[in-house]
């Protein structure tokens, strides 16, 4: 009895060194996820997706997401070319392209990419005029994702898409647009105004020269006047009278009194 306490301990002790090894070896990696493996130090290498399996102590395994990130950038203060401090937010989506360099080159991608982004976003739109911040968001847009790009490819980062989502201005400055707005609004409707009575005129002055080509075509244009006036049941009718009934009267009288 007292010699199977020895090798029973020594069996468990076994069974426990057995686990550990399989737990410490055995790593399952997702599909979307690479392992980078540091081998006494140094690098050999990525290992994923799916079943890897390491020398334990010998081997660290730093898994890396290859998944697509969106990061929010806070809220930065920002002073456009023409002088106006704005505060302005946006959004990244960035993905790591290369796992070994992620970890090699640069201590967190994750903070470092948020932080070139947070300087990039005020240094760009510092440039910028607020009407251009305002009206030309996709071409700021992507000069912001370029810039960021170029500098965050050596970590292996790709940044894809960079948006503008919120640009914040004072109070006094949000008046003043609104008054720009509202007299660019009445601008426009005084030309489409004028523009109206002009073709309005251009049509009437047509339709003269095509009445006074034919001695008729004036009093067809009174009858029809009198037939919308019908239609609308007044009780009082004014009748006009054309010229040309009066017209020769009005030269007989014109010779009566000339020749006395």
């Amino acid at each position: 009895m007292p010699t199977l306490a020895p090798s029973f301990m020594a069996l468990i002790l076994v069974i426990f060194l057995v686990f550990y090894f399989l737990s410490s070896a055995i790593r399952i990696l997702r599909e979307y996820e690479r392992g980078v493996v540091f081998r006494l130090g140094r690098i050999i290498p990525v290992k994923g997706p799916g079943l890897v399996i390491i020398w334990p102590i010998i081997d660290k395994l730093v898994k890396v997401s290859l998944r697509i990130v969106a990061m929010d950038v806070p809220a930065q203060d920002v002073i456009t070319k023409d002088n106006i401090s704005v505060k302005v937010n946006a959004v990244v989506y960035f993905r790591v392209i290369d796992p070994t360099k992620a970890i090699t080159e640069v201590e967190d991608f994750y903070y470092a990419t948020s932080q070139i982004a947070q300087t990039t976003l005020r240094s760009i739109l510092g440039q910028s005029q607020l009407d251009d911040l305002l009206t030309k968001r996709e071409e700021v847009n992507a000069e912001l994702q370029k810039v960021i790009d170029f500098q965050t490819e050596p970590w292996g980062v790709k940044v894809s898409v960079v948006e503008v989502k919120n640009v914040d201005l004072p109070i006094e400055m949000q008046r003043a647009i609104a008054k720009q707005a509202e007299a660019e609004r009445e601008r426009r409707a005084k030309i489409i105004h004028a523009e109206g009575e002009f073709q309005a005129s251009q049509k009437l002055a047509d339709a003269a020269k095509i009445i006074a080509t034919e001695t008729g075509a004036l009093q067809l244009r009174f009858l029809q006047t009198l037939t919308e006036i019908a239609m609308e049941k007044n009780s009082t009718i004014i009748f006009p009278v054309p010229i040309d009934l009066i017209k020769p009267f009005l030269e007989k009288s014109g010779e009566e009194e000339h020749k006395r």
